[in-house]
C-alpha cells in the first residue's frame, strides 16, 4: 500500500465519521427534552417503536434519515422529515414501517413530510410490499400549508394511495399512538386494518376547540374519538391497545398470519462475502475528485466471492458492464470506469465520461439484463458524455439517447449507488432519481449537480464579473479570485450528498460497507413484485 492509499483511507473514513455524526444528532429528533416529555406521557419514540416492531438482530435500511436536514430553519427545523421510515423484518416477513416523530412539531406535516410519506408508499407500490404506519401527528404544519395541502404530490395524494394499494392486494395496517386529526384521520381507516391506544390515541377530523368554535358543543377529545369511542361506539378502529408495546404486539401477531406472495423469480444461490478486503474501499477511493482509480476494484469488493463476468470487457471502455451476485442474488452491474483508458486504435478516453461506444455497450447490456430477468446495479461516478467535434460527428446524442431509452423502458428492478461524481446527464443515463431505481444511495463522496462545482463556479464567476463591470466596477485579481471562493462554496453545499438526501433526491448517504445490504435488501423487496410487462426500446435512432 502506498502514500495515496493511506491519505485516500484516511479520508474517507473521516466522511463516514461526519455520516455517523450526523445520523446521531437526527436520530434524536426534536431533542433530548421533547424525547423526555414524549416519555413521560408513557410513550415510546418513533424509532424506539420501531426498534420495537422489527425482529431483533435482523437487518434493515433507513429510508430518509437526512430529509429536511438544513430546510425550514425559519421554523425551528424538521430533523428527518419529522417522520422516520425503515424497511425491515416483522415475524420474518419484509415490511416497510412509517412512524410520526411527535417530538419534532408534535409530527406536523411539512412538505417535506409529505415527499418521505409519498416515497415510503412509492416503495410499497414498486415491491408490493406490505406497509406499517405508526400515527402520532398533529397533521398539516399551517404555516406552510399552501406548500403541503393541495398540489397531486402534496398530503392528499396518501389518502389516494392508500386506496390504490389497497385495490393491489398491499397489505395496510396502521396503529394510531397519538393524535391523528383532520384529513389525517382518514389513513389509519384506509388501511386494512386499525389499531387504537386507549388514552393516547386520539382520532377525529376536528378537535374538542374546533367543535366548541364550529357548532357549540363542548365535549373532551377522549370522547370525541378515543380509544373507547372507536373500539366500542364508531367501530372505526379494529383493536384497542392498553399501550405501545401491546398494539406493537398486536401488529406483529397480524403480521405473522399473512400467507406467502407471488415472487417475480430473481436468481438466489448461496450468499458469499468478497474474497478481497471490503475495507480497501476506502484506500482505492481517491481524495481528489480528478484523480483516476479502476472501478473494476470497487466492484471486487462488492460482489459476492469478488468474482465478476464482464460483458465486452474491452470495448467501450468508460463504462464497465457485467453479471455478479451480490448477497446471493445474481445482479447485472453497470458502472462508470474512472481511470484513463486505451482503446484499440491507440486512442485515449478520459475516465468518468460517457463515449458513443460505452453508451453502445450499457444499452445492448441492460437489454441482455432485461431478456434474462436479471436486476441492475448501477455504480455512478460520471462526469457526463463527451463533448466535441468528434463526438457530435460519432452521434453522441444518439447513443447517448439509446442509452437513456434503455435504462428508462427497463422493467427488471433498478438500484443506484452513487460512489463519486454524478454530474450533468450522466446522472440521468446511470440511473439518477427521475428513471425509477427501486432504491438510490449515495456514499459520502458523491457529488450531485448539473457539473462540477469549480466547472460552475468558473462559469458563474463571468457571468457575474461581466454583470459588475457592466456597473463599472472595476475586477482585480483579489477581487475576482474573492468571488470565485464565494461562488464555490455556494455551490460546493448544493452539490453535497446531504443536500440531495435532505431533499429526498437521495433514499440515503449510507456508508460504503452497507452497499450489499441495501443492494440486497431491494432486490429482496422487489422480488415481491412479478414482473408485469415485457421490456420494449420502442422507437429509436438504430
Amino acid at each position: 500500500m502506498d502514500i495515496n492509499f493511506n491519505k485516500n483511507e484516511d479520508h474517507n473514513k473521516l466522511l463516514v465519521s461526519d455520516l455517523r455524526q450526523r445520523f446521531a444528532k437526527v436520530k434524536l429528533g426534536g431533542g433530548e427534552k421533547r424525547i423526555e416529555k414524549h416519555h413521560a406521557k408513557g410513550k415510546m419514540t418513533a424509532r424506539e417503536r420501531i426498534d420495537y416492531l422489527l425482529d431483533d438482530n435482523a437487518n434493515s435500511i433507513e429510508i430518509g434519515a437526512f430529509a429536511g436536514e438544513g430546510m425550514y430553519k425559519e421554523h425551528g427545523g424538521c430533523p428527518s422529515g419529522g417522520v422516520v421510515i425503515k424497511i425491515g423484518y416483522v415475524k420474518g416477513k419484509q415490511c416497510i414501517v412509517v412512524a410520526n416523530d411527535a417530538t419534532v412539531k408534535a409530527g406536523a406535516w411539512f412538505p417535506i413530510t409529505g415527499k418521505k410519506n409519498l416515497r415510503a408508499q412509492e416503495i410499497a407500490i414498486e415491491n408490493k410490499l406490505p406497509i406499517i404506519y405508526l400515527v402520532d401527528s398533529a397533521g398539516v404544519y399551517l404555516p406552510l400549508q399552501d406548500e403541503i395541502f393541495p398540489d397531486k404530490e402534496h398530503f392528499g395524494r396518501i389518502f389516494r394511495n392508500n386506496a390504490i394499494m389497497s385495490s393491489m392486494g398491499i397489505t395496510q395496517i396502521a396503529a394510531v399512538m397519538g393524535s391523528c386529526v383532520a384529513g389525517g384521520a382518514y389513513l389509519p381507516i384506509m388501511s386494512d386494518e386499525a389499531l387504537i391506544v386507549d388514552k393516547t390515541g386520539s382520532i377525529f377530523l376536528a378537535g374538542s376547540y374546533l367543535v366548541k368554535a364550529a357548532i357549540g358543543e363542548s365535549i373532551d377529545n377522549e370522547t370525541l374519538g378515543g380509544a373507547t369511542t372507536h373500539c366500542e361506539i364508531s367501530g372505526v378502529t379494529d383493536y384497542k391497545a392498553k399501550d405501545d408495546k401491546d398494539a406493537l404486539d398486536t401488529i406483529k401477531n397480524i403480521v405473522d398470519k399473512i400467507g406467502d406472495f407471488d415472487k417475480a423469480g430473481f436468481n438466489r444461490k448461496e450468499s458469499k462475502e468478497p474474497k478481497e478486503n471490503q475495507d480497501d474501499i476506502f484506500g482505492i477511493l481517491p481524495k481528489a475528485r480528478n484523480e483516476q482509480y479502476d472501478m473494476n476494484e470497487i466492484i471486487k469488493r462488492i460482489v459476492d466471492d469478488s468474482d465478476f463476468e464482464e460483458y465486452k470487457a474491452g470495448y467501450g471502455q468508460t463504462i464497465i458492464t457485467g453479471y455478479a451476485r451480490i448477497d446471493g442474488w445474481a445482479v447485472g452491474i453497470v458502472a462508470n470506469q474512472r481511470k484513463l483508458v486505451k482503446t484499440k486504435k491507440g486512442e485515449m478516453q478520459f475516465g468518468g465520461v460517457i463515449y458513443n461506444d460505452s453508451a453502445d455497450k450499457a444499452t445492448r447490456f441492460i437489454a441482455n439484463c432485461n431478456q434474462k430477468k436479471i436486476p441492475l446495479v448501477f455504480l455512478q461516478d460520471v462526469t457526463g458524455f463527451m463533448v466535441g467535434s468528434k463526438s457530435e460527428h460519432g452521434g453522441i446524442i444518439k447513443d447517448g439517447a439509446k442509452m437513456v431509452n434503455a435504462v428508462s423502458n427497463s422493467v427488471v428492478p433498478k438500484f443506484t449507488i452513487i460512489i463519486g461524481n454524478s454530474y450533468g446527464a450522466g446522472n440521468y443515463a446511470m440511473c439518477g432519481k427521475a428513471y425509477d431505481p427501486r432504491l438510490i444511495a449515495a456514499w459520502p463522496s458523491a457529488e450531485l449537480a448539473v457539473m462540477s462545482g469549480n466547472s460552475a463556479a468558473k462559469v458563474l464567476l463571468q457571468i457575474e464579473t461581466a454583470s459588475l463591470k457592466k456597473k463599472g466596477e472595476e475586477i482585480t485579481k483579489e477581487k475576482e479570485a474573492e468571488l470565485f471562493d464565494k461562488i464555490k462554496s455556494r455551490y460546493d453545499e448544493q452539490i453535497s450528498p446531504y443536500y440531495a438526501a435532505s431533499r429526498i433526491w437521495t433514499d440515503a448517504v449510507i456508508n460504503p460497507l452497507d452497499t450489499r445490504k441495501w443492494v440486497s435488501m431491494g432486490i429482496e423487496a422487489a422480488n415481491h413484485a412479478p414482473i408485469e410487462k415485457p421490456f420494449n426500446l420502442g422507437v429509436i435512432q438504430v
